[in-house]
């Protein structure tokens, strides 16, 4: 018998796709939202990525991107606050912290690809 080669189809990354995970987060319980609670989980070690909105103020960015540095939590910068809130089901969120290591892994993973993908394009 002839073997069949195998072809991966790979759905290209997407905000929407992002979310999509984030959403799916949530829905399991493995989010928290919320420049508190993020913080909360981050200090207790339960964090497994934390993302910050692009627009967020200077001075929050800085203290989460120095808190997860310090508490060796990854971190990513990606969306705004609207399209964060949006995607877990809430008004807007600043920050969240994703608690879930496998799905935090690939939400970590899609980002990377996305923020890539849209510096090869210029």
């Amino acid at each position: 018998m002839a073997k069949r080669k195998e072809h991966s189809l790979q759905t290209p990354v997407t905000e929407k796709s992002i979310c999509s995970l984030m959403g799916l987060s949530m829905r399991q319980g493995a989010v928290e939202s919320g420049s508190f609670l993020a913080e909360k989980s981050i200090k207790g070690g339960t964090a497994r990525l934390v993302v910050i909105a692009e627009d967020a103020s200077d001075n929050t960015k800085k203290d989460f991107t120095d808190m997860c540095t310090y508490y060796h939590v990854p971190y990513a910068v990606f969306g705004t606050k609207d399209t964060l809130g949006h995607a877990i089901g809430k008004e807007f969120r600043v920050v969240m912290a994703l608690t879930n290591p496998g799905l935090a892994e690939k939400i970590s993973e899609q980002i990377k690809t996305l923020l890539e993908n849209r510096i090869n394009d210029k």
